[in-house]
């Protein structure tokens, strides 16, 4: 049973997902209650699990009123446990689950945070990366060392390439322009700059995106490329350093 996934805009730019499998329907983050609900509804879904990706508010905060509405359980990182709101299951990594497509493992990718975690489907071919790996970018490094997100990216980035990455916001166009600020003269970035400008101008979302796309034109992952050193003059510098320097750029951009 191949897994059906709703994206659900919510806050100014977040997304949630609905994921419903053979297991039933989890939620990954619940920045507020009222769209998922709607989402919920119009599908005559109940809603068995949510998976929370970090503690940031507005990746949780609608997460009591949907389990006072459903009776869902709530499961995230063992690590922020302390942070998040109360859970019936704290996941570390290598506590895998799940039937077929939904067969789910846990990731803990920190750097955002300290203990954020992503969740890969690896039957399905996809991945809820939120605030870690993003569609053209990365999250700002809040709480970790740049050291410790280059980590977690390539840990990401190692992923096969076909794999789908679903982010948790909608800041590609944002990304687009900074990246092309770094490889103004990579081909494929221009012509995925265009193809976000009209996305956007639609009004439809640019997630999911795809591991090898993003390893084409995402600056973020491409830290360790001779070309991508050299744009930057820091030739022979280690990769974490590279990028350090292009998400200091980004803070600033």
């Amino acid at each position: 049973m191949p897994l059906e996934i709703v994206t659900i805009p919510c806050l100014s730019d977040n997304y949630a997902y609905l994921i419903k499998g053979p297991d039933g329907v989890c939620l990954i983050d619940a920045p507020e209650a009222g769209p998922i609900i709607e989402a919920l509804e119009s599908r005559g879904w109940g809603l068995d699990v949510i998976m929370i990706t970090h503690h940031h508010n507005d990746h949780v905060g609608g997460v009591q009123e949907l389990r006072n509405r459903y009776g869902c359980k709530v499961m995230g990182p063992k690590a922020e446990e302390a942070k998040l709101p109360p859970l019936d299951m704290a996941l570390e990594e290598g506590m895998n689950g799940g039937t077929d497509e939904a067969y789910t493992v846990p990731m803990m990718v920190p750097g955002h945070t300290l203990g954020h975690m992503a969740f890969y489907f690896p039957n399905a071919g996809v991945v809820f990366t939120a605030d870690s790996l993003m569609a053209l970018g990365c999250g700002r490094v809040f709480e970790g060392t740049p050291e410790m997100m280059w980590d977690s990216l390539s840990k990401l980035a190692a992923l096969p390439p076909e794999t789908r990455i679903y982010s948790g916001h909608e800041y590609t166009m944002s990304n687009a322009k900074f990246a092309l600020s770094i490889e103004p003269d990579n081909a494929k970035l221009k012509s995925r700059y265009e193809a976000v400008a009209e996305a956007r101008t639609e009004g439809r979302p640019t997630v999911p995106s795809v591991l090898s796309e993003e390893l084409e034109t995402n600056p973020f992952l491409r830290a360790n490329l001779p070309e991508v050193k050299a744009a930057l003059g820091m030739q022979g510098a280690p990769d974490a350093s590279v990028f350090a320097e292009i998400r200091k750029r980004k803070d600033n951009f």
